[in-house]
């Protein structure tokens, strides 16, 4: 099963694509690390959900994993990231699941990573993608 993990930031949205084959993780190349938002006018929201769209089908992509954000308090999530997981959401033929991060750290407790972040090429701002893709398919592999 390949995925696409998404960190939501400001206008950003950081992604990393991980597999998983037979029990094994891999870490394909992605010619995208993060995907900015950079007109907030609905064509500039639409351009920014074709280019996801593309990317995720470029990759055959089986699930797209987004961390969940607060919706209020002091860490809450920006009104424009809000925007951006809609556009994600609605993107026909995508099968998106918003994961919460009680339930990434759930997991990630009963299946800790095998290898320290800083040894898997990735770039330091794409770890919170990295662990929400990473704790969604070990979940998803033990309930299998």
């Amino acid at each position: 099963m390949k995925v696409l993990g998404v960190d939501l930031k400001s206008n950003d949205a950081t992604v990393c694509l991980l597999s998983l084959v037979d029990g094994v993780f891999h870490i394909p190349d992605c010619r995208s690390r993060r995907l900015t938002l950079a007109d907030t006018s609905a064509k500039g929201l639409k351009n920014f959900q074709s280019t996801f769209a593309k990317l995720a089908a470029d990759y055959k992509v089986d699930a797209v994993i987004i961390r969940q954000r607060q919706s209020k308090g002091k860490f809450a999530g920006s009104a424009i990231g809000f925007k951006l997981e809609a556009a994600i959401e609605l993107i026909e033929g995508l099968d998106v699941i918003v994961f919460s991060p009680t339930d990434i750290k759930e997991s990630l407790r009963k299946n800790p990573l095998a290898v320290p972040f800083s040894e898997t090429g990735l770039k330091q701002f794409q770890e919170p993608a990295f662990t929400t893709a990473y704790a969604w398919l070990m979940k998803n592999e033990h309930e299998a």
